[in-house]
């Protein structure tokens, strides 16, 4: 039977992002399904009233309280020591800490809000006539609208779920796909080139297709075993 560790934290708790950093290293080494748990979540709340909590962070193994505080990395591993080795280390579980790639996504997102914006603001807002009011609107469309899905979409919906999403190579290959189908669309449309801007639009399709394999698995999986 896999182990269930659930870490109840708090987005105002300091000491819990620690907490989060010690479990996601461990959860790096053994194969146990991890599950992190703000307070202010019914689940988590359910499991505060139950255990009789006190104060976060805490870990809590198969319904048992096992540790209050941040644990260090020897006491975790204890704690999981009988779960096996973990073989394939492509899908991670999602806590309060952004990843990397989340963070490159939103900043992505906000560079392109900002050339799209003053785009659009000097050739005379959406209504206007410039040039380059095409390619812009596209930037807008595609360029912010994606990447803040893609940033917010690989945070957020595993850790409404529990369940890990793949990361690693997989998701820096569709940032890149969406950067470059994004940048060639626009050169294409602003140069009046057909072609660069379908082969644009292919490559990003391409990034939206690796993003939809990412999540199918994250939206099919029941998560962690929940504990009563």
């Amino acid at each position: 039977m896999t182990i269930t560790v659930q870490l109840l934290v708090s987005e105002w708790c300091e000491p819990c992002r620690g907490a989060e950093e010690v479990w996601r290293l461990v959860a790096q080494k053994k194969d146990f399904a991890f599950e992190v748990l703000d307070v202010g979540q019914r689940e988590g709340r359910a499991i505060i009233a139950r255990v009789g909590l006190k104060t976060v962070p805490a870990t809590v193994i198969d319904g048992v309280l096992r540790h209050v505080g941040v644990p260090t990395s020897k006491e975790a591993l204890e704690f999981v020591a009988t779960a096996p080795d973990k073989t394939a280390r492509s899908a991670q579980y999602v806590g309060m800490t952004l990843e990397a790639t989340s963070r490159w996504a939103i900043a992505a997102a906000a560079a392109y809000l900002a050339l799209a914006g003053s785009a659009l603001v000097l050739g005379g807002g959406i209504a206007g006539d410039a040039p380059w009011r095409g390619p812009a609107l596209h930037a807008f469309g595609l360029g912010f609208a994606a990447f803040s899905v893609f940033g917010l979409g690989e945070h957020m919906l595993p850790r409404f779920t529990g369940a890990p999403i793949r990361g690693g190579w997989i998701a820096s290959a569709q940032q890149g796909l969406a950067h470059a189908g994004t940048l060639l669309l626009v050169a294409g449309l602003a140069g009046g080139q057909r072609v660069v801007a379908l082969l644009g639009g292919a490559l990003a399709w391409s990034a939206f297709a690796l993003f939809a394999a990412r999540l199918v698995p994250v939206l099919r999986s029941p998560g962690p075993r929940r504990t009563s």
